[in-house]
């Protein structure tokens, strides 16, 4: 099994990524954040630990947990991002793990750990190999700013709240370059997997 970790900063087109991996090489996809918000579901460990810690006034009526209002809790108080983090990050990794042993059992032979904190959380360990999806700012804005709507000026902060550019080509082994067409990355997605480079 092939084991690649996928990373890059908000707008940079990690969807299209891996929906490129899955749809033309049947690459079995987890992506974290989506992970962790499953594994938060009521009645798991999980979200007993979380509920236990941030209190009641972070579900919502019929018991789940409202992700903003949690989100408005931990991101203007570093401590409680990093509790909260402490929390969700290792759970989040164990279960790759786990899943990881279960794919290799199945004989699935491309395995795509997709997180924004791939690096800091410790990925290398797991991967074979890490991609860093990359796309000039100016790009990545008017994307976002097509798909989710906003203001330009919290893009550009959310954009400044995440790590840089170099950051992630120091500690990625691989760079794709996604702000042109689809078909050439694409192609680059092929060359990586069947020509090594």
């Amino acid at each position: 099994m092939r084991i690649i970790g996928i990373t890059g900063g908000i707008g940079t087109g990690k969807s299209t990524v891996l929906h490129l991996l899955q749809d033309r090489y049947g690459a079995c996809i987890v992506e974290a954040d989506r992970l962790a918000h499953e594994l938060m579901q009521p009645e798991t460990a999980l979200y007993e630990q979380i509920t236990g810690v941030f209190g009641a006034g972070i579900r919502l009526e019929d018991g789940p947990i409202d992700r903003n209002r949690l989100g408005a809790v931990v991101f203007r108080d570093a401590e409680k991002l990093a509790t909260l983090n402490a929390i969700v990050h290792p759970a989040v990794k164990e279960y790759i793990k786990k899943d990881i042993r279960e794919k290799e059992q199945q004989q699935v032979e491309l395995y795509i750990i997709e997180a924004a904190l791939l690096i800091e959380d410790g990925y290398r360990s797991i991967c074979d190999e890490l991609w860093y999806v990359y796309t000039e700012r100016e790009e990545r804005i008017r994307r976002i700013l097509q798909s989710r709507g906003g203001t330009r000026e919290k893009w550009e902060q959310v954009m400044d709240n995440q790590s840089s550019d170099t950051f992630y080509k120091e500690h990625c082994d691989v760079i794709i370059d996604n702000g042109k067409d689809v078909t050439e990355t694409s192609k680059r997605i092929n060359d990586l997997l069947f020509s090594n480079g």
